[in-house]
Parts: structure tokens; C-alpha cells; sequence
């Protein structure tokens, strides 16, 4: 099926998975709404529509609600990472990792997902994070993807009868900007080098690299086209066999 001129809603669009993915949907013919708060970088994704919004806030998701109506895909890509000892975190820390990747996929994905229709799709960005508990340092961001998988799973049931399909995708080690600023405050927090973090990290990994944005986008498009028409309520690792 063509997805010429179909409406698509991508959040975190302006680095990493978010932007490779606009621009694959953008490359096969969807006419993109590109979501973030980072207006300069956003800008630099060039033939989609910018919606500069912080999904932290009730009236920015509103901007993104009123925008999406009616589209066939919406990917929830946005998503904050805070690393810490995991004795250290607060409550705060909690609330601030919770409102963008909690409440701002379940609040898109209840209002948008209610104004689509036969054939349409979400994709929700868990993480491997959700079903391994060995980098403590990202406890509270690994619990709130875990959240994003029974989101969901609810959603999946929600939104089943009328041909809405909601999956979550959970990728591993992806080479991005977030990964990077990662691997940095691990080696910081631990007192190691960058150097020797980012050669153990792959240690885990059987395929033995790491994955690149555009194979995560792949994936995204797969499940929001025809060939994954049957994929609803699942929750897929993309990690190179990190989890099996």
C-alpha cells in the first residue's frame, strides 16, 4: 500500500532514532510532523513540518494532539535519560523521566490513537533497558520504558477492534547522540575512560556492533506498513541478540 501523503507523527524527531525515522517516513512519501523541543536542530530535518513542543507539558501535547488527528502512524520516539547511582536518585528524577516517558506516550497515544482508523499504526520506543536490570545507573529511565510496555500492551487491547495496531520496539546499543552523552557519564560515574566503556559495551552484544538509527527506522516503517499488519502488543527487542 502507498503511504504517499498519509500523516505521520514522530517525536524526538530532531536527533537519533527520531530523525532517522522522519526521514524514512518522509523518503517514502508521508507527509511528516516532525516533534522536539530543540527548534534549532529540528530545523536542520529538512521536507517535514516542525512542532517545536516539550511532551513534559499538558499544553505542548495538546499542540501535538490538535496537529495528529486523524494520522496513520504516530512513533513516540522522545525520550530523557537521566544517569545516576541508583541510591542517588530522587523523586524528582523520577517525575522528570516519568513526564516525557510516561505520560507523554500515554497521553499521545490515548488522544491520537482515538482518531485513527482501519490500517493505522503506533510504535512506541521502549528499550532494552525495560528487560535487563545490569546498568543501574539507568534505573528510573529502565522502569519507565518498562511502563511503555504495558502502555502498550493496554492500548494494543484498546484500540484492537477497530484496526489500530500499537507495538513497542525495544532497541539495544544504537549509535546516537544520547548513546554517546551515555557512555560519557557512565565513565564519569564509574571512573573509567570513555575508551574503555565503549569497547566492553559491545562485549554484550552477539552480533558484535552496534545498530545504526536508520536500521531502527527500518524496523519503525516495517511494523507501520502492510507487512507488519499483523504485529499488535508486542513488545520487539532490536539489540543485535543482547536479550534472546
Amino acid at each position: 500500500m502507498s503511504h504517499k501523503g498519509k500523516i505521520a507523527v514522530v517525536t524526538g524527531a530532531a536527533s537519533g532514532i527520531g530523525q532517522a525515522t522522519a526521514i524514512r517516513l518522509r523518503d517514502e512519501g508521508m507527509r511528516v510532523i516532525a516533534v522536539d523541543m530543540n527548534k534549532d536542530a529540528l530545523e536542520k530535518v529538512t521536507g517535514v513540518e516542525h512542532l517545536v513542543a516539550d511532551l513534559s507539558k499538558n499544553e505542548d501535547r495538546d499542540k501535538v494532539v490538535a496537529a495528529g488527528q486523524g494520522a496513520h502512524a504516530l512513533v513516540n520516539a522522545a525520550g530523557l535519560i537521566r544517569l545516576k547511582p541508583i541510591l542517588e536518585f530522587t523523586v524528582q528524577d523520577i517525575r522528570d523521566i516519568y513526564a516525557v516517558n510516561v505520560e507523554g506516550v500515554w497521553d499521545l497515544t490515548s488522544r491520537i490513537g482515538r482518531t485513527m482508523t482501519n490500517g493505522a499504526s503506533i510504535v512506541n520506543l521502549s528499550s532494552v533497558s525495560a528487560k535487563l536490570a545490569t546498568t543501574q545507573e539507568t534505573a528510573v529511565y529502565a522502569s519507565s520504558k518498562t511502563a511503555v510496555l504495558s502502555i502498550t500492551r493496554s492500548f494494543a487491547y484498546a484500540f484492537g477492534s477497530k484496526g489500530v495496531r500499537v507495538n513497542a520496539i525495544c532497541p539495544g546499543i544504537v549509535d546516537t547522540p544520547m548513546q554517546d552523552k551515555v557512555l560519557e557519564r557512565l565513565a564519569e560515574i564509574r571512573g573509567i575512560t570513555v575508551a574503555d566503556i565503549t569497547s566492553k559495551r559491545l562485549t554484550t552484544v552477539p552480533l558484535g556492533r552496534a545498530s545504526e538509527p536508520r536500521e531502527t527506522a527500518g524496523f519503525i516503517f516495517f511494523l507501520i506498513s502492510d507487512e507488519g499488519s499483523y504485529f499488535t502488543g508486542q513488545a520487539l527487542s532490536q539489540d543485535g541478540g543482547i536479550v534472546m
